[in-house]
């Protein structure tokens, strides 16, 4: 049976991947959708992501919560997935995510007791341990990044405690942050509200914005759950705006993205007649809400014959209904009740209203809790609203003056950087990046700025065999641009000290060495004979400082034509000397 699942699933990947409607060439959305991916949802969530890539740069795989272990006394990181997906191993979602050209920023959440969490942050010591299995975890799956979403500090740990907790988180924060920047890694952090300190309210403060703003890479404001306890809207508008606005005044609006819901609650507003047992503590006016998802909103109206109305004081949607619950009373006895109840939830064009604040207010992107809850047409109007504001597509070029060097030799990059009508992009920051087959991710080599022409020459050194690129981090006027990679091929310099003639009755010494300087390289001595190159003495190796000795036993009178040979390793590629002679008297 698990492996009629595991089948299954693949076929869903599978499916997804060929099925995904990308738009045109022409028609390329902005990415301005992104979301999370829980672990006890996958056959409804990732496929979702995937069949609408063309709106998604990165994802938020929601499978890991932050413990204490009494045992140890330390923090550690606790896979949800697994337990949850045990046919299924981790190895596969992480291959479709990334076969879609997704950033993977998988979230942590905040799965202590009350008030361990900020106990931990106080201590430097303690802290130290909790970014240290972050970054374990990070660096041990090859992710993007990460994102933080630790709730504790507003929900359970109580408002008195905000001001005392919000140092240390500031100070994880930044600790991480450094880590995973000299990494080329990303911090996303997730949080409820906040408000601008200068006024009325200050929502959950002990986020403190404007302290982590010039540390993070990615917010993701969760603006829903206004209503929980009362009837009332998921996350008005003007709620909504109204942190926003905030959220931009205090760090680049790129960095920002609003929340929004693929659920909606259903409260129980009335009551008449008395309940069945089996739904008495849950049918009654006061308890608490059901939740339901976007995609089945539509249904459930249509089951007791309600009409849902959009609201557009709030942006959302609503509807009220009766339900008849019929059953036995706890001694036994038939019994009825009916209870009204009020629906709300965001629907296609609640989802479509705050996609337009992307362009409103130049930001991120929206983010939803959960991609997979939606209806159709929610997503079909984010994909019309990502068209309209998508940014000009950026075509890079490179070229180098050579592909193969010696070490220590430079190479000139150029590179040209325009739109689509072949019209150049001037003043254009960009980087000259590379990559060896043994790294994750690409890495900085140089920084440049492109001419009036849109063109940048660059000469550059570098260590190893890379592949290289020249490219532009997108922005809100233009897409990315990363030009294809070139390879080159770094070749190890050998140097040579030789005598220039030797006695025929005495044994040669040669000694030299290679750059870059490591131990252990094999080493070569070779005779040319006739139009080929022969091994001649055995072969030696480098020291610590990269010198080598090789020793020729007397030799017959004449000229020798050598070199001395290194050959190829798993970094490097074979190279050799130039020829010397000796004249042997």
């Amino acid at each position: 049976a698990m492996r009629k699942v595991a089948l299954a699933v693949v076929l869903i990947l599978t499916f997804s991947l060929s099925t995904s409607p990308l738009s045109s060439a022409n028609e390329q959305p902005r990415k301005i959708f992104t979301g999370w991916i829980p672990y006890y949802s996958m056959k409804t969530s990732l496929p979702a992501a995937l069949d609408n890539a063309d709106l998604i740069k990165e994802v938020m795989p929601f499978w890991y919560t932050l413990r204490f272990d009494g045992k140890t006394n330390s923090p550690v990181i606790a896979d949800l997935y697994a337990p949850a997906n045990p046919s299924i191993p981790i190895a596969t979602p992480l291959a479709a995510l990334r076969g879609a050209g997704f950033s993977i920023i998988p979230t942590i959440t905040d799965g202590t007791a009350k008030l361990v969490l900020s106990g931990l942050l106080k201590n430097p010591t303690s802290r130290t341990q909790v970014v240290d299995v972050i970054m374990d975890l990070v660096r041990t799956n090859n992710f993007d990044g990460i994102d933080l979403d630790f709730e504790g500090f507003a929900f359970v740990d109580g408002n008195s405690t905000w001001k005392e907790t919000a140092p240390g988180w500031i100070a994880l924060v930044r600790e991480l942050s450094k880590l995973l920047h000299a990494e080329n890694k990303l911090l996303s952090v997730s949080t409820p509200f906040v408000l601008d300190p200068q006024g009325p309210q200050r929502g959950y403060f002990v986020y403190a914005w404007a302290d982590i703003a010039p540390y993070i890479d990615k917010l993701r404001i969760m603006t829903y759950d206004y209503s929980v306890s009362k009837v009332g809207p998921i996350g008005p508008i003007s709620w909504t705006e109204r942190t926003l606005k905030y959220a931009v005044s205090i760090m680049p609006a790129s960095k920002v993205f609003v929340g929004v819901p693929g659920y909606g609650r259903d409260w129980v507003t009335a009551v008449s007649g008395i309940c069945p047992a089996n739904v008495a503590k849950t049918v009654k006016p006061g308890a608490k809400a059901a939740t339901f998802v976007m995609r089945n909103a539509a249904t459930l109206a249509a089951t007791y014959g309600a009409v849902p109305v959009y609201n557009e004081l709030h942006g959302e949607t609503t509807f009220s209904y009766r339900k008849v619950y019929n059953g036995q009373t706890a001694g036994g006895l038939a019994t009825s009740c009916t209870a009204s109840r009020t629906v709300w939830y965001q629907d296609a064009r609640g989802w479509a209203l705050r996609a337009s604040l992307v362009t409103k207010y130049r930001i991120g992107g929206i983010a939803a809790w959960t991609i997979g809850m939606h209806e159709p047409l929610a997503m079909e109007s984010i994909r019309q609203i990502a068209k309209e504001i998508a940014p000009d597509e950026v075509i890079a070029e490179a070229t180098l003056d050579r592909t193969t060097v010696p070490y220590g030799a430079p190479i000139t990059v150029s590179a040209s950087f325009s739109l689509k009508d072949r019209s150049p992009v001037a003043n254009l920051p960009i980087r000259i990046e590379g990559k060896s087959p043994a790294d994750g991710t690409w890495r900085q080599l140089a920084l440049a700025t492109t001419d009036i022409n849109g063109r940048v020459e660059k000469a550059i050194l570098i260590g190893q065999s890379l592949a290289i690129r020249a490219f532009s981090d997108s922005s809100w006027e233009r897409s990315e641009g990363a030009s294809s990679p070139i390879e080159v091929t770094v070749l190890r310099e050998v140097a040579v000290n030789a005598p220039g003639t030797a006695r025929s009755t005495e044994a040669i010494s040669i000694t030299g060495f290679i750059r870059p300087r490591t131990a252990g390289a094999v080493v070569q001595l070779e005779r040319l004979v006739g139009n080929e190159w022969r091994p001649l003495a055995s072969s030696t190796n480098t020291d610590e400082l990269g010198n080598f000795t090789a020793t020729l036993d007397a030799q017959s009178r004449g000229v020798l034509a050598l070199r001395v040979a290194v050959p190829a390793d798993a970094i490097w590629a074979a190279t050799s000397s130039p020829t010397f002679n000796i004249i042997i008297r």
